[in-house]
């Protein structure tokens, strides 16, 4: 991201100082305390009017986090954080002689004096914020962004691969018939499955997907329109049985559920869901009360946030789905591998007795993230925001998602889970569709 320079000034790379500071029962900074802009404590000459911009944006930053991070965080240890930080970019120990926010503008200014033109001290200034950034608990999650990264977040977010061709896949034109695209796939599926090599599988995985995307009337409009792929996977498994892969939570995953669950709302012998979320990355968390909606009701209390001490509850903004009333047994699959926003529909439906939970623990990633945008800039052509942790997700049992994640009902790695598996189900169909979705994992 920076160009190098002769000084002892390190690439802005992920990486985690090890540090233990107080932040769990510290202080909160008294939102009149070190604002934005702190610049009356120093001489308005020419020259320092230059040094000036570095110390707002950085004031700025540490407003930013102060006020916004999941955790409460004192003086001392927010300041520490700073120190360690610059001992790695200067590569020298500051010792303990930096104790205030007042030390630290000082040590700051002092060492921008070292760098001799702007690139060098925007460098220092966007490195110190990324590093302490870094170092907030959990570690690496929050993150000094620039525009790119935000626009690939927002992608991502919404499920926008920017190098995805999924006509080119096929080897299709854009005007394509649906007939053209279905012989175009087989084609392609054929030539490729009997080859193992990593680029034919890559190459496979490719065709699938184009042919998820291209092959569903609704799925290909929002793809033409913005680019955009699908969040789920279906099929009936068996006239009783309906399978359902959510991959990541989208703006469009509750448009797609509709959709999918009309497309095979027939027949009298379909009653049971198997609902996969392993694998699932999370994603946009704010789509979740309407999601979440068609299978525990509408305003019913869904989930909680915790940040700096004050819990939020969050409710049910929509219904029962007509589409939803056939299913009167449902299985959900998670794994190691369930995120996010994915471990706390897990948790949700775990606590209102939604199904059962089969699988293994998800992976404890329960934080929630926010890019803030910042107003202070360095230069005119960077922008730079705060991607940071702001709050925490809990578990129905008032336990953080962090660290801990959703213990299934039935844990495969449990010798005696395909008995615990009969004890749940009477039904040897959905007993061995079940066991089947594991087999590979045997």
């Amino acid at each position: 991201m920076f160009k190098s320079s002769s000084k002892k000034v390190s690439l802005l790379i992920p990486l985690i100082i090890a540090v233990t500071i107080g932040l769990a029962g510290g202080f909160v900074i008294s939102k009149n305390q070190h604002q934005i802009p702190l610049l009356k404590n120093f001489v308005q000459s020419a020259n320092q009017v230059e040094k000036n911009k570095y110390l707002a944006f950085l004031h700025e930053f540490q407003s930013v986090v102060q006020e916004n991070y999941w955790n409460k965080i004192d003086e001392a240890g927010f300041v520490n954080l700073h120190v360690k930080a610059i001992e790695k970019l200067v590569a020298m120990p500051l010792g303990d002689q930096i104790q205030t926010y007042d030390n630290l503008d000082q040590k700051i200014l002092e060492t921008l004096d070292q760098y001799p033109d702007e690139t060098t001290k925007k460098e220092f200034i966007t490195q110190l914020s990324d590093l302490v950034l870094a170092n907030l608990e959990p570690f690496g999650r929050s993150r000094l962004y620039s525009k790119q990264l935000e626009q690939e977040l927002a992608e991502k977010v919404n499920n926008i691969d920017p190098d995805a061709d999924h006509y080119g896949s096929l080897g299709v034109k854009e005007d394509a018939a649906p007939k053209e695209i279905e012989q175009a796939y087989e084609q392609q599926k054929q030539a490729l499955e009997g080859d193992d090599s990593p680029e034919a599988q890559k190459k496979l995985a490719q065709v699938e997907m184009a042919h998820q995307t291209l092959s569903d009337e609704n799925n290909r409009t929002r793809y033409d329109q913005a680019g955009v792929n699908p969040t789920m996977e279906w099929g009936l498994i068996s006239p009783q049985i309906f399978y359902l892969k959510i991959k990541q939570f989208s703006p469009n995953t509750v448009q797609e559920l509709l959709e999918v669950t009309q497309k095979v709302d027939e027949g009298s012998k379909l009653n049971t869901l198997f609902l996969d979320l392993r694998g699932n990355i999370g994603g946009a968390i704010d789509y979740l009360p309407y999601f979440l909606g068609p299978f525990i009701g509408n305003n019913q209390y869904a989930y909680q946030f915790i940040q700096q001490g004050e819990i939020t509850d969050f409710k049910t903004k929509t219904g029962w789905l007509p589409t939803m009333n056939r299913y009167k047994k449902m299985v959900i699959f998670i794994d190691e591998n369930v995120q996010s926003s994915g471990e706390v529909m897990a948790s949700v439906l775990k606590k209102y007795n939604i199904g059962t939970l089969i699988g293994t623990t998800t992976m404890g990633w329960g934080t929630i993230e926010r890019v803030f945008p910042l107003k202070h800039q360095l230069n005119e052509t960077e922008e730079y925001s705060v991607f940071l942790v702001h709050h925490l997700t809990l578990r129905a049992d008032g336990n953080s998602i962090q660290g801990n994640g959703v213990e299934p009902h039935i844990n495969i790695n449990h010798p005696d889970w395909e008995q615990e598996l009969a004890d749940y189900y009477a039904d040897s169909a959905i007993i061995s569709a079940i066991e089947a979705q594991f087999t590979s994992l045997k």
